[in-house]
Order: C-alpha cells, then sequence, then structure tokens
C-alpha cells in the first residue's frame, strides 16, 4: 500500500487571545438585560414620552427656582405696575395684555402684577398639590390594596366596601364645603398654608380608591403565581410574601398610575382655585387667574390664554409621560 503524497498537516491550536476572544463574545451573546433596562431602551423609542418627561422636568426646575427665576427678570408677582393700566377701562395698556421686554408675559388687568412672575409661582402651588396629594392616594391605596388582595374574606370586602362608598361620593362639593367652614389658623399653619394643606389631605384620601383597586387586582392575580406557592411551601410567612415577592412586582403599576394621577390633582386644584376654595390672593394660582380673567376676556384675552395655556401643556407633558411608562414597563408590549 502505497503512502500518500502529502501527510496531513495538524490544526494549529488556538492561541489564548483568540480564547479570550471567544470567551467574551460568548459572554456578551448570552448577557442579560434587567427589566428596567429594558423599559428605558423602550421609553428612548417612545419621542412623545421623552419630549413629555423633558417638559416634566423644565416644569418641575421652574417651580423650584421661581424666586430666582423672577430676580432674574426683575419681577416680582405682588408687586403693582398701575402705571401700566389705562385707567378708564383697567385694562394693560399696549397690544397684548402689555407684553414687553420688561413684563415678558405681560401685566394683570386692574392690579399690573407681572404674568411671568405669576405664572411661574402658580406652577409652585400646582404641582405640590399634584405631588402631595398623589403620595398620600399611593401610600393609602396600596397598604389597603395590598391587604385587600392578599388576605381576602372580610378584610377584601371590608375595604372594597369603603372603596366603593368613597367612589360614590361627591369629592367636589366635599372639599369646597370643607374648606369653606375651615379656621384660618391649624396646625401652625395659616392662611393659604391651612388651605393647602386641606386639598392635599382630601385630594389624596378622595384618590387613593382608585389606584386601591388596581393594586387590588394585581395582587389577586399575583398571589396565584408559582413562585408565591414555592415560597409558601417553602415556609415563608405572611409578612415575606408581601414585602419580598408582590410589593417588588406592584412597582411598575403603582409607578404608572402615579403618573397618571398627578395631571388629575393638578386639574382638581386648578378647578378649586377657580371656584374660589383654593388658595387664598394674593397667592398666585393658574385656577384662580382664569378665574379673574373672566371678566376680562373680551378686552384683554391674554390675560385667560396664558394660565389656560400653562395648565393644558402640564397636563399634556404628565399624560404623555405617563402614557411612555405604561407602554415601557408593560412586559407584553412590543415597543
Amino acid at each position: 500500500m502505497t503512502a500518500p503524497l502529502h501527510e496531513p498537516t495538524a490544526e494549529a491550536a488556538p492561541s489564548a487571545a483568540e480564547e479570550a476572544a471567544v470567551a467574551t463574545t460568548g459572554a456578551k451573546a448570552v448577557q442579560g438585560r434587567s427589566l428596567g433596562r429594558i423599559a428605558w431602551e423602550r421609553l428612548k423609542r417612545d419621542k412623545l414620552a421623552l419630549t413629555g418627561g423633558v417638559v416634566v422636568l423644565v416644569l418641575i426646575a421652574v417651580a423650584l427656582l421661581a424666586p430666582m427665576i423672577a430676580n432674574l427678570v426683575g419681577q416680582d408677582p405682588e408687586t403693582h405696575h398701575e402705571d401700566l393700566i389705562d385707567p378708564l377701562f383697567g385694562t394693560p395698556t399696549g397690544s397684548l395684555g402689555g407684553i414687553s421686554g420688561e413684563h415678558l408675559l405681560g401685566v394683570e388687568p386692574v392690579s399690573g402684577r407681572d404674568i411671568f412672575a405669576r405664572i411661574i409661582y402658580g406652577a409652585r402651588v400646582s404641582l405640590l398639590v399634584g405631588f402631595l396629594s398623589a403620595l398620600v392616594a399611593v401610600v393609602i391605596g396600596t397598604v389597603l390594596g395590598v391587604l385587600a388582595g392578599f388576605f381576602g374574606g372580610w378584610v377584601d370586602s371590608v375595604i372594597s366596601r369603603i372603596m366603593d362608598g368613597l367612589l360614590a361620593f361627591p369629592q367636589l362639593l366635599f372639599i369646597i364645603a370643607l374648606v369653606s367652614v375651615m379656621p384660618n389658623e391649624m396646625l401652625g399653619l395659616s392662611g393659604t398654608e391651612v388651605r393647602l394643606f386641606v386639598m392635599i389631605l382630601v385630594i389624596g384620601f378622595f384618590g387613593w380608591p382608585y389606584i386601591g383597586r388596581v393594586v387590588r387586582g394585581q395582587t389577586l392575580s399575583l398571589r396565584e403565581r408559582e413562585y408565591v406557592e414555592a415560597a409558601r411551601s417553602l415556609g415563608a410567612g405572611r409578612f415575606y410574601i408581601l414585602f419580598k415577592e408582590l410589593l417588588p412586582n406592584l412597582v411598575a403599576p403603582i409607578i404608572v398610575y402615579t403618573t397618571m394621577m398627578i395631571p388629575t390633582n393638578i386639574l382638581t386644584e386648578a378647578a378649586l382655585s377657580f371656584l374660589g376654595v383654593g388658595v387664598k390672593p394674593p397667592t398666585a394660582s393658574w385656577g384662580q387667574m382664569l378665574s379673574s380673567a373672566i371678566d376680562y376676556y373680551d378686552s384683554d384675552p391674554m390675560y385667560m390664554v396664558i394660565p389656560g395655556l400653562a395648565i393644558f401643556i402640564t397636563v399634556l407633558a404628565f399624560n404623555l409621560f405617563g402614557d411612555g411608562v405604561r407602554d415601557a414597563l408593560d412586559p407584553k408590549g412590543s415597543r
């Protein structure tokens, strides 16, 4: 038997550098992404939601830095400028409600107060009530919703009936009646501070059944999952299951509903101030400005347009951002 013309050559062994590269490539191929990273990547693709989020951040910054911004433009929300008001009609002199380089959004009729300064100070009231009342509602709704969904039985029945009663209660009429009989001083607070405190508590108290229902429904679904049954079979107690197994999985719906609740609370505060039971003058409020603008809508329409636009842009930004957060945190979503 004749030998082959060419001896088979042995394959060269891979070098250490090549092995490291292959290992690195394999590690990257199987590297997983956290739920937070997946949600953020989804949110980044939603341009409307990002725009709404940027506007929300700008509004928060404006509210926090309102005194600094007012000083920067050389205006104050309480200073009257009667020299800029027509003594016959009580409307601002000049076009577009007195808009000028000194008064960026014009001045109010009769008093001549700077509208730009009052708008940025009004943002503090709207955002304060919106955020804090949402916080009150989320805390109460989450606690009672989890208890109702997890324990069931008579606990669920009592909490559910309380929710039904509060949802049927005329919230706006109750706030109007309550604020009208509140004393001017209470718990070390006085004047506008009392009304803000009452509005935050009452709006938050009547808002918790909405999020409470959402949390209860999610808890009813989660308590039957396999990992909860596995924790029970391993001897985990009720509070361990509540805090370690259920609450972490309720964070996403709670965040989503909170972002949707804040603009509703802002609208409620504006409505109360419009009706005269919100913050007291001379404290700036968007709803209060709209109420005052009714008498001048034909002679000075800009006085109504500007606070109306402020409310519209704020609520729209929160809603766009809330929709984006909901889509990003939806595990079944494809966006």
